[in-house]
């Protein structure tokens, strides 16, 4: 430990008895400063307390940085012995993440790449599959290699991709978004979530009933008796082969009738059967991924819900959650948004705060293309659908129905992702002349929009990339490709990635903020969540007032651009409630 605090920086891993913070416990600390050197420091449960006192001050030396592959796992280990990481953090994964955020960013993967170096397996020391150890239960000497290894390794890859960050110029995205999302996030984790059990035990039984109802609605359609609705290949034979809902249909690898949901997709509307089995599908995904599901992730030592918030997944720098995944709850349909009443505060002292962005992709198209007319309908606090509507059907805003500003909608939302005049048509359910017209429409009506997207599609193919305002960048291997299915994806990547991963630095940039307010201001009410746009709040009723200032003061200030950030907060009893 002398020898380390010594050091302007070092590396460090945990070892631990499986990944679960608050049930599992740490075997042991690796340590490297130097390449091809590293030490080993063994836990147990009668030397913990001990270990832990030493190594306090060195983690809390902000001088000093640290360095880590996947470093948010070992600081909430840390921070489960009281210890707290104070200084610099580079994380090997999120720096490689940043370089190349399409490939894989695993410490073995990486060694390879950089470092031509395949390091120890760890199924080498602890098996495979049930008859699987956990690494408490290793011969230390065992141990020691493959931990003082990771420490090694990681360091050298440190040394071997920070300069990498410093020679395109993306530090400055790393210390100030990246990194401090990583205690954000810790934060967040530990905090986890309330549900209520027993409500979605009853909702269980709520949808096994409708299953029930729709199994018996399509095999009365299909005329089958026994149909089973989870074949794959009984439900193609029904579908295409005896009602003939398609004249050419399309077939699998292995020579079946396909119905996947997107080809089923295009059937919808048309035949009630199809209609039917769409909804018999999603309510049984409903079911297995969350009513049954939620409840037996509860984490007996908490009693909560403790999802992994991932920050080297998505391409565009979205965050990303599992085990569970709490960003695909459904909230457009009933069903789905019946799940959300089931997030509840922590006690009767709290109350959950939901505080989402309003239309924020279109305030960054609006910035970025410098369209005066989209932001002009921003500026003067209009409908920014029904404002778009008007223009396309040559209408006052006033005489915009609801149907032309849901048309407008898909369109505004649709050109962001470069939608085709086939998808909007299939979108709309509307001929695809009419669609293409539309679209026509949508660029005679915000001309600049068009501009943006052609001029961001010949940036990709000079550079290779597309860029964030903050400076993110998505790489476009396809861009010149001579497949056109292949080109035509990476050319809406191209429109899309600096829309989306801008709207994803400036909600990492507004959670930073809060987490510091909060911190600043002795706030007890803890973030719990991020869902896209919306962030989650455990709030103590008697920080109400102030919560709510701070959250949506941070959200509408974390971007200065050509149009206002808008931040809508509601509070509530449950997390639908607050929604």
């Amino acid at each position: 430990l002398r020898e380390v605090a010594a050091c302007p920086e070092f590396c460090f891993d945990t070892e631990t008895t499986g990944f679960d913070i608050f049930n599992d416990r740490i075997v042991g600390l690796s340590l490297a400063v130097r390449p091809y050197e590293a030490w080993y420091i063994p836990f147990n449960e009668s030397n913990t307390a001990e270990y832990a006192a030493l190594i306090r001050p060195l983690f809390a030396d902000e001088k000093i940085a640290k360095i880590g592959q996947n470093i948010k796992f070992d600081l909430m280990v840390l921070r489960r012995l009281g210890i707290t990481i104070r200084g610099r953090m580079y994380d090997t994964m999120i720096l490689h993440y940043l370089l190349d955020p399409e490939s894989r960013h695993n410490m073995n993967a990486l060694a390879e790449k950089y470092l031509n170096y395949k390091p120890i397996e760890i199924e080498t020391l602890i098996g495979k599959g049930s008859k699987q150890l956990t690494m408490d239960l290793v011969n230390v000497e065992r141990v020691k290699e493959y931990a003082a290894e990771d420490a090694d390794v990681t360091l050298q890859l440190k040394q071997a991709l920070y300069p990498m960050i410093e020679q395109i110029g993306l530090q400055h995205l790393y210390f100030e978004i990246e990194e401090p999302m990583i205690a954000v996030l810790a934060d967040i984790e530990m905090a986890g979530v309330r549900i209520d059990s027993e409500a979605l035990a009853v909702y269980a039984v709520e949808l096994n009933r409708k299953l029930a109802e729709l199994e018996a609605a399509i095999r009365t359609e299909a005329g089958e008796p026994n149909l089973n609705i989870n074949s794959a290949r009984q439900l193609g034979e029904v579908l295409f082969g005896k009602l003939r809902i398609a004249e050419k249909p399309k077939m699998t690898k292995t020579k079946q009738f396909s119905t996947e949901e997107e080809y089923l997709q295009t059937f919808a509307h048309k035949y009630e059967i199809v209609d039917k089995i769409l909804e018999y599908r999603g309510v049984k995904k409903l079911l297995s991924t969350y009513v049954e599901a939620l409840p037996l992730l509860v984490n007996p030592a908490t009693g909560k819900i403790h999802t992994s918030f991932n920050q080297a997944v998505t391409a565009t720098g979205r965050l990303s959650s599992t085990n569970p995944n709490l960003q695909n709850i459904p909230v457009r349909d009933e069903l789905g948004r019946r799940i959300r009443k089931a997030f509840i505060p922590s006690d009767d002292e709290h109350l959950l705060l939901s505080a989402d962005y309003s239309q924020v992709e279109l305030r960054l198209m609006a910035h970025l293309s410098g369209d005066e007319s989209l932001i002009a309908a921003f500026e003067h606090g209009e409908d920014v659908h029904a404002a778009t509507a008007a223009r396309l059907f040559g209408k006052e805003v006033a005489e915009v129905d609801s149907d032309e500003r849901r048309k407008a909608k898909t369109a505004n939302f649709g050109i962001i992702y470069g939608i085709s005049a086939f998808g909007l048509s299939q979108r709309l359910d509307i001929p695809r002349k009419e669609a293409k017209e539309i679209i026509e429409g949508y660029f005679a009506s915000y001309p600049h929009v068009k501009e943006y997207m052609d001029r961001v599609v010949e940036e990709a193919k000079r550079d290779g990339y597309v860029s964030t305002i903050f400076g993110r960048r998505r790489y476009l291997n396809d861009i010149a490709s001579r497949n056109a299915v292949a080109r035509g994806l990476a050319e809406r990547n191209a429109v899309n990635a600096p829309i989306q991963g801008s709207a994803a630095d400036i909600m990492k940039i507004a959670m930073i903020n809060v987490h510091r307010r909060f911190a600043a201001e002795g706030i007890r009410s803890r973030v719990i969540l991020q869902v896209h746009d919306e962030l989650v709040v455990d709030m103590l009723r008697s920080e109400q007032e102030r919560v709510t200032a701070i959250v949506t003061e941070c959200m509408e200030s974390a971007a200065q651009l050509k149009v206002r950030l808008i931040a809508d907060a509601g509070v509530g009893g449950n997390w639908l409630e607050a929604h």
